[in-house]
Formats: C-alpha cells, structure tokens, sequence
C-alpha cells in the first residue's frame, strides 16, 4: 500500500511541468480528499464495518469451535464430580451347580455354590478422601472458565482481523480514487496539449510527455485497482466465504479522540481485561488444585457400601432376600513411588503455567506500550498532515493566482501541484493509519468492540 502511494507521489512529480503548461483558467485535476465515488470500483451491496463484524463472527469456524470447547469443558466438570455422587448398578446373577460342589483354587470366597437366580442393587458412597475429590472438582471448574476466556478471545481475534481488512479495503478503495482523477487529469492535459500542438503553440515534444504520463497513470490505476480487488478477497476470507464477494464498505463515523497521555493505565487494564491472560490464570489456578489433589492421593478413602436383593430361584438353604452393609477404608501403603511421581509431575506443571502466565503478562505490558506509542505518533501524524493540507491548499490557490495573472512560473504552480497532493495523500494515511491504531491498542488492552 506504501508502495502504490509512493509511486503516486512519484508519478505526481514527473507529471507537474506539464499541469503548468495548462491553459489559464483551465480546471485543475480534483484532490484525492474531494473526489467521487470510484468509477471503476466494481458495484456490489454496501457493507458497514458492523455489518462486517457480524458476519464474521457468524461464519467464521473457529466461533464454533471455541464454544464447543468451552461446552466440552463443562461436560468434564460434571464427570469429575460424579464422583462426589452415590453409584448404584443393578446386578442380575443366575448359577447352575452341582450339589455340594466347592471352590477349590482361584478365589478368596465362600467355597459353597449354589444353583440360584437372583437380582439386586449395589450401591457405593464416598465418605471422605480427605479433600482429593473436591481438588479435581476444583481444578476442572478453573479448566472450564480458562475455556470460557478463550473463546472470548477468539471473538476478539477474529473482530480484529475483521477490522484491519475492512479499514485496509477503504484504503485501497481510496487509493484507486486517486489512480482515476490522476487519470482523468493526465487524460484533460493529453487534449489540451494535443490542441495546442496542433495550433503550433506547443511543440511535439510536449505532447510525447503528456502521452507518457498519461499511460504511466494509468498503469498506476490497474495497480491500485488490482490491490482493490486483492483487499475484497481477503475481506471476503475474513468473512468466511469462499468466494469474492462484491462489498462496497462503507467509511464508519469513528471519532479521531486523542490518546491517553500515559500507557501504565492500559498496561494495568489490559492484564485485567485481557481475556488470555484471564484464561492463564484460570489455568495456573487448575494446575495448582491438581497438584493439591495428587498430593492427596496418600490419604485414605473412606466408602461406605450397602447391596440388597432376592433370590425367586434358589436352594432351600438359601434365604429369599439378602441386605448387607459397611464401611471400606483403603490406606496406600506403597505402590512403587507412583503417587511420588504424581505429585512431582503436578508440582512441575504448575510452574510451567506459572512462568507461561508470566511471559503472558510481560508481552501483553509490551504490546500495549508499543500500541500505545504507535497510536500517540499517528495521532501527532494526522495533525501535522492536516496543517501540511491546508498549507499546501493555500499555496495552490497563491500559484494558480499568479500564474493567472503572469507573475508565476510554471515551475512554481507545478511545485505547487505536487505538494497538494503529496499533502493529501500523507493526510488519507495518517487518517487511516490513526483509526487503525486505535483499533489495536483497544485489541491490546482488551476491550470488546
């Protein structure tokens, strides 16, 4: 884009002799800031950045995908603290045996077998493992607004990214404005030197550089009407279409408010508002939970257990109904230093987020100054172009004066004429490179649009 506005600059500069050479009184080629809807722009239906945001956030799958996550991280909430809830299972036995047969290897249990058919319900409740359980529930509800954080993000990324192409098509949409009035101007003084020539007023030669200039401003339009159309693309991209769609954005009404005089403030409230930094801390606090509950793995768990049922077909021996319950404490003992390992692992992982949300908070402190200082130097830009504008328009109007009236030379209107339109097209930039600046410092910081 820097490119295509130098080559103006450039192309502005070769062409400024032969404005001069105009006819007094003819009308000069209009400013960039002054111009019509571009001509060659192809129509489409109008698109405002709201709309665009929208449309975005609509189509875009990764939308999808972050909610999915965030659902799938509360489903795993619910799975951890089933755990905490009574487990009943229904259990439906029927055995054939010989008469007075036994048991004689491969269990601990009662040697009789009986010829039988019963049904009843197991039930188990956890009475205490000391904290454990309620850890890993813990853990896992900091696991699911870590998610929660991240998909908030993930809308933030994607309005951003809607944003910047958006104001990048206004840009170039601009731009090829400027490429068609030079077109238009370079085409009105081809005539009139054209006339001129043939009137013998004029030699060949200046119309030989008329035609040149004319042909290198319109290499200059298909070049920035390229860049327009490469800007839809991926605006369209963005937007989550396959294909190019034909927008015409519309310029928003955004107010030009000056910067914060001081960016510890927004540095401040960005490790607030930043919801990946919000979702790091989620994370950090999940580890530590988890580390909690692996260190928790030697104590003991402490059960209580109860089954009741009926046997409609047994031995007469055996009674219709059977009930039992008690209590279960399982001690570890040792079990190879697996719960050692455990604990040592979380205990790691705990610092390894730790440092992460440390690294987080530091880029996120230089994001922000560096946005900040990026949008104090644009906001100083954009008013030291709009004095450079408004000079360069009084400086015109004095040349063309002068000229008029034969006081001036053709080198001053020409000059003249190229720092008007250097002065325009340094404001269009700073103007568009404000807006954006603004646009990210607010993404640094956090801020949903």
């Amino acid at each position: 884009m820097k490119r295509v506005l130098a080559t103006l600059v450039t192309l502005a500069g070769m062409a400024a002799p032969l404005v001069g050479q105009q006819m007094p009184g003819a009308t000069p080629a209009p400013a960039a800031s002054q111009t019509s809807q571009s001509s060659t722009a192809p129509a489409g239906r109008q698109l405002t950045l709201k709309e665009a945001e929208a449309i975005g956030l609509r189509n875009n799958p990764q939308i999808t995908v972050g909610k999915l996550q965030a659902l799938q991280a509360r489903e795993f909430v619910r799975e951890v603290r089933s755990a905490l809830m009574p487990q009943a299972s229904v259990n439906v036995t029927a055995v054939e045996a010989d008469p007075g047969s036994r048991l004689s290897a491969g269990y601990l249990t009662n040697g009789r077998m009986w010829s039988r058919a019963a049904g009843g319900v197991q039930l188990s409740q956890l009475i205490t493992d000391f904290g454990r359980t309620w850890n890993m529930v813990s853990s896992s509800e900091y696991q699911e607004k870590a998610a929660d954080q991240n998909a908030v993000a993930t809308v933030q990324q994607i309005v951003l990214a809607v944003d910047q192409s958006f104001y990048a098509t206004l840009e170039t949409k601009a731009l090829l404005q400027v490429a068609e009035d030079t077109v238009k101007a370079r085409q009105l003084l081809a005539d009139q030197v054209q006339a001129l020539t043939n009137a013998k007023l004029k030699s060949d030669l200046d119309l030989a550089f008329a035609k040149v200039d004319l042909a290198r401003a319109k290499l200059l339009m298909l070049d920035a009407q390229n860049d327009y159309e490469a800007s839809l693309s991926t605006l369209s991209a963005v937007l989550a279409y396959p294909d190019r769609q034909d927008f015409v954005p519309v310029e928003p009404a955004v107010p030009l408010t000056p910067p914060a005089p001081d960016a510890a403030p927004l540095i401040q409230q960005a490790l607030d508002l930043r919801p990946e930094v919000r979702a790091l801390r989620n994370e950090v606090t999940a580890a530590e939970k988890f580390g909690r509950a692996e260190h928790d793995l030697w104590w003991p768990t402490v059960s209580a257990l109860g089954v009741v049922g009926g046997a409609p077909v047994r031995d007469p021996n055996i009674t219709s109904w059977y009930g039992s319950v008690g209590v279960n404490v399982n001690i570890p003992v040792f079990n190879g230093f697996l719960f050692n390992a455990r604990a040592k692992s979380a205990d790691l992982a705990t610092q390894v987020q730790q440092k992460k949300l440390q690294d987080l908070q530091d880029n996120v402190a230089r994001d922000v100054r560096n946005s900040w200082l990026g949008t104090q130097n644009s906001f100083e830009r954009l008013t030291v172009t709009q004095q450079l504008r408004e000079q360069a328009d009084l400086a015109l109007e004095l040349a063309e004066a002068r000229y008029r009236l034969g006081l001036g030379t053709i080198v001053e209107l020409s000059q003249a004429q190229l720092q008007k339109t250097d002065a325009d097209i340094q404001d269009t930039d700073a103007h568009y490179g404000y807006v954006v600046s603004q646009i990210v410092l607010a993404y640094t910081m956090g801020l949903s649009r």
